[in-house]
């Protein structure tokens, strides 16, 4: 009891702590907001009405799909609600960009086209509308980041907290195996996996999960072998708790630090692992939206087209800022000095 109470006062202290720092506090706003406005990204950006009232009957196109029959087009598969004709009675209401992530606008004269009022950021070299392709992206990008932190943490703090808990043949067996994975090329050889097989968003996050881990392993396997010798350790020992108990209770809470201070960054890194997968055309498969494949445009049309450059670098850079910022205040949080 009085363990964790003095592990919640100290947790409360921490929290304290980082909320006290204004800049992060903002950055969490900022991710927050971002993430928001991506995972919803349909209602703000789409080539759908959010309602629409037709002949007397309401529809809701972007939430629910309709056949163009239903709206009496029989020279349509699929439904382009901007050649509606409306009578008086009529409405619709329109997200505030009529564009999704994937449709050209057939009005441009050449591609990538410069922003307009009916494209804000540009467009990119297929005529997309790219505010709209960085609005989707975002979402792709941090399921990306994290899916590998998740797995990667998950797998490396088990396989460091069973050898630093154990020890003996179990660390020396294991320091092993982990010193062979580390010697391998990983960059080089994810990129050849990745060449191999077709890409998706699950054989990414494999893939790259399979060499990520590593580098937490190291860390808590530290953690647990300095913990394992404390006095609350071998007193719970002493009275017969479980293996289990051990871990879970008394040695796995006072372990998290290293998981919470490098968490923020294990996250930025893989966000912006993935923009140089797909800036190397080696990430997501088109047209999946995605913030390095309007850089690798950018490159392409550097000389006319130089939004493609500055929007997904400005979408990538505040992205890392706010992680970073969080990061170093969660170190702080946790700064024993």
């Amino acid at each position: 009891m009085i363990e964790q109470f003095v592990h919640n006062e100290l947790s409360l202290k921490r929290y304290r702590r980082f909320k006290k720092n204004r800049i992060a506090m903002i950055s969490i706003w900022v991710l927050l907001t971002i993430t928001f406005f991506s995972m919803t990204a349909e209602i703000w950006a789409n080539n759908k009405p959010l309602y629409l009232k037709y002949h007397g009957q309401s529809y809701f196109p972007v939430f629910k799909t309709y056949y163009p029959t239903v709206f009496g087009r029989q020279d349509q598969l699929l439904m382009d609600y901007r050649t509606l004709q409306l009578e008086p009675d009529d409405k619709a209401i329109w997200p505030v960009v009529q564009w999704d992530a994937f449709e050209s606008n057939p009005s441009v004269a050449s591609y990538p086209s410069a922003p307009t009022r009916s494209n804000w950021m540009g467009t990119d070299d297929r005529g997309r509308d790219v505010f709209a392709r960085l609005l989707y992206g975002f979402r792709y990008s941090i399921a990306y980041a994290f899916g590998v932190w998740f797995f990667s943490y998950l797998i490396g703090s088990t396989i460091g907290a069973v050898q630093g808990y154990w020890g003996g043949k179990i660390d020396i067996v294991g320091s092993r195996f982990v010193e062979l994975i580390e010697m391998t090329p990983q960059l080089l050889l994810l990129i050849t996996l990745i060449a191999i097989f077709e890409p998706s968003m699950a054989l990414l996050v494999i893939f790259t999960v399979i060499f990520d881990w590593t580098g937490i392993y190291h860390y808590m396997r530290a953690q647990f072998l300095q913990l394992r010798q404390r006095e609350y350790v071998e007193a719970a020992r002493a009275v017969g708790a479980s293996h289990s108990r051990i871990i879970f209770k008394h040695i796995f809470p006072n372990a998290l630090t290293p998981l919470v201070t490098f968490s923020p960054f294990a996250i930025a890194a893989n966000i912006s692992g993935l923009a140089l997968l797909d800036y190397l055309g080696l990430g997501l498969r088109a047209p999946t939206p995605s913030w390095g494949e309007l850089m690798g445009e950018a490159q392409k049309y550097f000389t006319i087209a130089e939004w493609l450059v500055w929007w997904p670098s400005l979408a990538l850079l505040i992205t890392m800022i706010a992680l970073i910022n969080i990061g170093l205040a969660v170190r702080d949080a946790y700064d024993s000095k």
